[in-house]
This record gives C-alpha cells, structure tokens and sequence, in this order.
C-alpha cells in the first residue's frame, strides 16, 4: 500500500462510520473486522499511530474537528464511531460539535 495513500476509496466526503469504519481500521490494522471488539484498544491491535495521525486529517478536511490527543485518549472503535457519527450530525445539520 502506498504509505501516501494509506485510505483508498475515501475521500473528503465520504467520512466513514458504523460496520464500514470497523471494516476500514480492521483492513489497515490487518486483521478481520470481527476481530475488533467495539472496546478494544485499536492501538494494541496493530493501529500504527501514523495512520491515527491520516485518519485525522481526512477526517478534519471533512469538516469533522477532533484531535489526535482526543483520539489517543479512547483509541477505541466504539469511542471513534460515537465521535464521529456526532460530528457528522453536528456537521450535516450545521450546529458544529
């Protein structure tokens, strides 16, 4: 995988939640999605924090405002899915996070 393009198929627009996104971080983790349990720790999985940091500025270009500090905090698949899926609202229905 191109270490510059380490989110094939995503774009901007297209911020990914629910059963894609544990699909996603299982694909860039290596393993099958059910094998992430919603609290397990992505980080001691395999989530290189490289890929955390991408992750966060796709995410950023899609009008989604966190942090890595915030996601570093709760590296979990439950914690991000529930982050990102308000910030999606919040951004779709314009009242911000």
């Amino acid at each position: 995988m191109n270490p510059t393009d380490i989110t094939p198929g995503i774009t901007p627009d297209t911020p990914l939640v629910g059963d894609d996104l544990k699909a996603y971080l299982a694909e860039l983790i290596g393993i099958s999605p059910a094998e992430i349990a919603d609290d397990d720790n992505l980080i001691r999985l395999g989530l290189e924090s490289l890929h955390v940091m991408r992750l966060i500025t796709k995410w950023r270009r899609a009008d989604i405002p966190v942090t890595f500090g915030e996601m570093a905090r709760t590296p979990t698949y439950s914690a991000w899915n529930e982050r990102l899926t308000e910030a999606l609202a919040a951004r779709d229905t314009g009242s911000g996070s």
